[in-house]
């Protein structure tokens, strides 16, 4: 009997089943390898159980996986094999995965995830640090120091395009570090349609407006003060239209996008603009807008979540070869869809806000669901399942939604390499809707 007879990744295995993983193999030219101790199937749950025991070792990996069935210890190859066995999985395999499992979760009405019938979502993106091999280097490159020399960890660029009422990700782009995150955004826009998409004002752009709009996606961007600046014609709200054009063109150029324009601040703070194709303003309130720009940081609130609470605060990855590296990134992401779907599991079933739902506990949930399983899976996971949902009231709830008002710092030090180190200092950065919106009226001269 080889490893992958009767291993199963716990309660993930409602969602990733056997055959999906079976099918996948075949569709990615794995399949049809005569099963063994490191079979292909093992193999996706092994690399999936590397994400989501990210801190502990290959062995102890392993040992959560086999130490249940009867005399499957004894035979846990060494760190080599399982590398070689990675190798030989590929990164398109997770990928793939990745692909079957994604999308929204959230049921009509559910507070956060829609507005005026559109589902509500939020592109942006995270880096996470990979080893410091020379391949890892040359294929993602990193960050550097006054003089261009490396600095830090190669890092690998990750944009998602995520649901905001549920942090379910609804697609996913990896890319290097020097890449740019608004051309990885514009890979994911035929995802976006029907959805109201919200971004930072990094990614306001021709090319990236066009992509997502074409796709049947509307828009709600923060922009710099320099995009779309001319009021071509005010609204009767205030906002006004005016014309976001390709960088080196004038604004009457046919290339460019005609786009509406809303100004407000926050508790009388900086003007804040935002770009949307939304024209209508009965139907769509620049008041509104201006609210629902700040959901935004639910995507940030995701990050968190994989970054610090599943993958370890600072942790490096564990894969110095970029094929690897790649196939690590895609198993955090299939990981935390999936704990992101318990989540919502659970809070339906008890008909309270997922965001009430404590990720540390359901991800620990889950852990043990994996060292504890048994060979009935099915039976294994409605118990778990059925479990979770006595512990509702009593453990995962959080409580009410607290309001996100924290100051940014720099936890990470820059590196030690740099010639000098600048100390940062940032304002608040609130994460739900202020008190007091000002809309700012525009006037035409």
């Amino acid at each position: 009997m080889g490893l992958s007879d009767d291993v199963r990744l716990g309660v993930l295995t409602e969602w990733v089943t056997p055959e999906l993983v079976d099918e996948v193999l075949g569709v990615c030219g794995r399949g049809g390898v005569k099963p063994g101790a490191l079979s292909p199937r093992f193999m996706v749950y092994f690399t999936l159980a590397l994400a989501l025991f990210a801190q502990d070792s290959y062995d102890d990996v392993a040992e959560n996986l086999v130490g249940t069935l009867e005399g499957m210890h004894e035979t846990v190859p060494n760190r080599a094999s399982f590398t070689r066995a990675r190798q030989r999985l590929g990164p398109e395999v997770l990928e793939s995965l990745f692909a079957r499992v994604r999308g929204a979760v959230g049921p009509e009405g559910l507070s956060g995830s829609f507005w005026r019938g559109m589902r509500l979502a939020a592109v942006d993106g995270f880096v996470l640090d990979a080893p410091d091999s020379l391949a890892n280097r040359a294929f993602f490159g990193g960050p550097t120091d006054a003089r261009g020399a490396a600095a830090g960890f190669p890092q690998v660029r990750v944009v998602t395009l995520t649901e905001t009422g549920t942090h379910a990700s609804i697609d996913a782009r990896i890319g290097g570090f020097n890449g740019g995150e608004r051309e990885l955004a514009i890979q994911m826009a035929g995802s976006a349609a029907g959805m109201l998409v919200i971004m930072d004002r990094g990614f306001p752009g021709v090319e990236l407006w066009k992509a997502f709009t074409s796709a049947g996606a509307h828009l709600l961007l923060r922009a710099r003060s320099t995009v779309a600046s001319r009021p071509v014609e005010v609204l009767p709200d205030g906002s006004y239209l005016g014309r976001m054009s390709l960088a080196g063109q004038r604004a009457s150029h046919p290339g460019g996008v005609t786009v509406r324009v809303i100004e407000y601040q926050v508790d009388g703070g900086e003007v804040i603009r935002l770009l949307t194709d939304l024209i209508d303003v009965e139907a769509y309130p620049a008041a509104e807008l201006a609210a629902l720009y700040h959901e935004r940081w639910e995507a940030e609130s995701a990050y968190r979540q994989l970054k610090t609470f599943q993958r370890g605060p600072a942790q490096v990855l564990r894969s110095t070869a970029p094929a690897l590296v790649r196939q690590e990134v895609w198993a955090h992401l299939v990981v935390h869809h999936c704990l992101n779907r318990i989540i919502m599991r659970v809070a339906g079933g008890e008909r309270i806000d997922p965001d009430r739902i404590s990720f540390v506990k359901i991800l620990k949930h889950v852990r043990r669901s994996v060292v504890k399983q048994t060979k009935d899976a099915v039976l294994a996971i409605g118990s778990f399942l059925a479990m979770l949902e006595t512990k509702v009231r009593r453990k995962l709830d959080s409580g009410p939604r607290r309001s996100r008002c924290a100051p940014r710092v720099l936890k990470r030090p820059d590196s030690k390499y740099s010639p000098s180190v600048k100390k940062r200092q940032h304002g608040p950065t609130r994460r739900v809707p202020a008190k007091v919106i000002t809309l700012k009226p525009v006037m035409l001269h």
